[in-house]
């Protein structure tokens, strides 16, 4: 018996309907056991589908200067395989995660950009070399606790829009995506948390993980601080004044109000935004005036790196620059042979280096857009 991509990736709807698929040849899912509630659903789910269900725990980088908590986490998911009964392995990929992931993104923070070290590690790590282990150890898919869909092929948000993560997953392919399965990526997160009850999962009450996997319980400032030569430097206004002081140029974020000193601030000033930065110079220019943040802000970007899941039929689509962030009307068109995105109007807070996601909104009206590729911000066109 064959079972469609379709079928593959239905799972429990918003009433916890488990529809059971009697299966004469187990397919072969390997699964990415975290030690968090949600891959450990993944699995409970797959196993109660028929699959045949191993646990692998993925030992990525950590820095020596934080505590250790992989080795917990990987307790944590050993325990979840043998609450269902089934195979755990532990696959190391620390020094390709540091060299693939780390490191490009250090190397992108030093030249004043704002990586996404969570698509790196989809591509790399997650999609990546552990497809590339599973598939050799005879696996016909892999699975994952991300809040996302598959649907005739193509990626679609999470029926959770709070937890929807469709927008780290832009660098997958239509190839990628024949063999990945997001079995919690119909359900609520609360609804996941009662069916870790219902499957006496050891995790079931566990807080759910928070920030990039490898830093752990510390700011990205103090992590880059280890890696990235940093010196106090001017905080400017628009008129090139200095009216504060910064921890160094590299740290900040284009649209981030947090981290610097403005001197005589008046309460009625209100929150400071970073508008621009200068490497060289070690300055960042800030402002509270909606009007000056909106003239230096860009409509128009060009795009690198792009990936299409699906090749876009129009040129105008919805596109998100931030996790979480809301989606924006954006149109499509070449800059000489690269691809430019022009927005309606400027965009406050857009930081090179980081992902842009485009969404296409599917013929009829459902619960979620699906995903149609992506690509970095790569530098502003005046």
């Amino acid at each position: 018996m064959t079972m469609s991509q379709k079928s593959l990736n239905t799972f429990p709807d918003s009433k916890e309907k488990i529809a059971v698929t009697q299966i004469t040849s187990k397919p072969k899912v390997f699964v990415g056991l975290s030690g968090g509630v949600d891959s450990a659903v993944s699995a409970a789910l797959l196993k109660e589908k028929g699959f045949d269900v191993t646990g692998v725990f993925i030992k990525v980088w950590q820095p020596d200067f934080l505590p250790c908590s992989w080795r917990d986490e990987r307790r944590d998911a050993m325990k979840v395989a043998i609450a269902l009964d089934i195979p755990f392995l532990f696959f190391d990929f620390e020094e390709k995660y540091k060299s693939e992931v780390v490191d490009k993104m250090i190397a992108e923070y030093k030249v004043g950009r704002t990586p996404n070290p969570d698509v790196l590690c989809n591509k790399e790590i997650k999609f990546g070399a552990f497809w590339k282990k599973a598939k050799e150890m005879g696996a016909n898919y892999i699975a994952t606790g991300h809040y996302a869909r598959i649907e005739y092929g193509q990626l679609k948000e999470a029926v959770d829009k709070e937890k929807d993560q469709s927008y780290f997953l832009w660098t997958l392919t239509r190839d990628d995506l024949a063999h990945i399965l997001f079995p919690v990526g119909n359900l609520k997160k609360d609804e996941v948390r009662k069916l870790a009850r219902k499957y006496n999962l050891p995790v079931s009450e566990k807080k759910d993980s928070q920030g990039i996997c490898f830093i752990g319980d510390v700011s990205m400032e103090e992590f880059l601080s280890h890696f990235i030569s940093t010196k106090p430097g001017d905080v400017l206004n628009t008129l090139g004044e200095i009216i504060g002081s910064h921890s160094g140029a590299v740290l900040y974020t284009i649209g981030e109000r947090h981290g610097f000193d403005i001197l005589k601030k008046k309460p009625e000033d209100g929150a400071f935004y970073v508008v621009s930065k200068d490497i060289k110079a070690n300055t960042i220019t800030v402002s509270n005036k909606k009007s000056e943040i909106d003239s230096l802000s860009p409509k128009k970007i060009v795009v690198k790196g792009v990936n299409w899941i699906t090749e876009p039929k129009n040129p105008l689509l919805s596109a998100r620059i931030r996790y979480r962030g809301n989606k924006v009307p954006a149109t499509l068109f070449l800059e000489g042979k690269e691809l430019g995105i022009e927005f309606q109007k400027p965009i406050n807070g857009l930081s090179l280096g980081q992902s842009i996601v485009f969404y296409l909104s599917p013929s009829k009206v459902d619960d979620g857009d699906y995903g149609i590729g992506g690509g970095v911000m790569d530098r502003v066109i005046s």
